[in-house]
């Protein structure tokens, strides 16, 4: 005869445990959870006499966790979460809006030239774009997405590489016709976490060019001054590549300038999927031919 199923406690009950552990406080979790004090702690006591065990120590000034309590917590909310998640991706009517974070230059250069990959796969999402200047704005950001620079490791989120760095020199066609040797034109930098012409040099053994005579605060501006004859940029091959396909640069050398940072699109581990994310993600990893 099989043994009768062990049966969990209402759902409801180990909501409230999980909001009062949470918080540290019965009254914050019934301000949270739209309940009377008296009503959460009725459901943990009613929970903890189900359990056979001591969830809260009640103390004079509020309550804590008791080690059994502690133990518990982590359990519960992975499984909460994992609820969360798939009742989002099952049942969440389909995303309309979705948000991203990114750089203007990151915005012109990258994401503009899949869009048309976004509409086919995507049809009835509309993206919409919070340009960051500084690295701050992400602390204010509540895009769905952020595109950052770095190593991948941001506490808290998920990220996905879109691609390394690499870096070259560029610079017009018509620039290059006025000089034997590109390496005595003026050059042009850009402010930044990127490499620049120095490292550039050490990497290299070239002699140290002279300094910028023009310096821009973001990659998409000091772009536009290379393609207009203005000067040689040590420039990111993976957002110069429509550019160089184009014509409107040449690479000036095969050799490259490699750094372990890149560029990756990343979100909150804690908000919910949904079934758009996977899609959109395959669109801005694009690369080449795929876009």
């Amino acid at each position: 005869m099989a043994e009768p199923r062990q049966t969990l406690p209402p759902l409801e009950w180990i909501r409230v445990f999980e909001t009062a552990a949470r918080l540290g406080s019965f009254t914050a979790a019934a301000d949270e959870l739209g309940l009377t004090q008296a009503a959460v702690s009725q459901r943990i006591r009613n929970l903890e006499l189900r359990l056979g065990a001591q969830l809260f120590n009640r103390l004079p000034r509020g309550v804590a966790l008791s080690t059994q309590g502690e133990a518990w917590l982590p359990d519960v909310q992975a499984a909460l979460d994992r609820l969360l998640h798939s009742a989002a991706t099952l049942f969440e009517a389909p995303r309309r809006k979705i948000t991203v974070a990114a750089s203007a230059s990151v915005i012109e250069l990258w994401i503009v030239p899949r869009l048309p990959l976004v509409a086919r796969r995507l049809p009835h999402v509309q993206l919409a774009f919070e340009t960051i200047q500084n690295l701050p704005d992400y602390e204010r950001s509540e895009a769905d997405f952020e595109i950052r620079f770095g190593e991948g490791g941001w506490p808290g989120r998920e990220a996905r590489r879109l691609f390394a760095e690499e870096l070259a020199p560029v610079a017009a066609p018509a620039l290059l016709r006025t000089a034997a040797d590109w390496q005595a034109l003026p050059r042009i930098a850009v402010a930044g976490p990127r490499l620049g012409w120095r490292d550039w040099s050490n990497a290299t053994g070239a002699e140290p060019p002279p300094a910028p005579r023009l310096r821009f605060d973001t990659f998409v501006q000091a772009l536009r001054a290379a393609e207009a004859g203005a000067g040689v940029l040590l420039a990111s091959l993976a957002l110069c590549g429509a550019a160089l396909e184009a014509g409107t640069l040449e690479r000036l050398t095969g050799r490259t300038l490699r750094m372990e940072a890149g560029y990756w699109v990343s979100w909150a581990r804690s908000r919910p999927d949904f079934a758009e994310r996977l899609p959109l993600l395959e669109c801005l990893a694009a690369h080449g031919g795929d876009a």
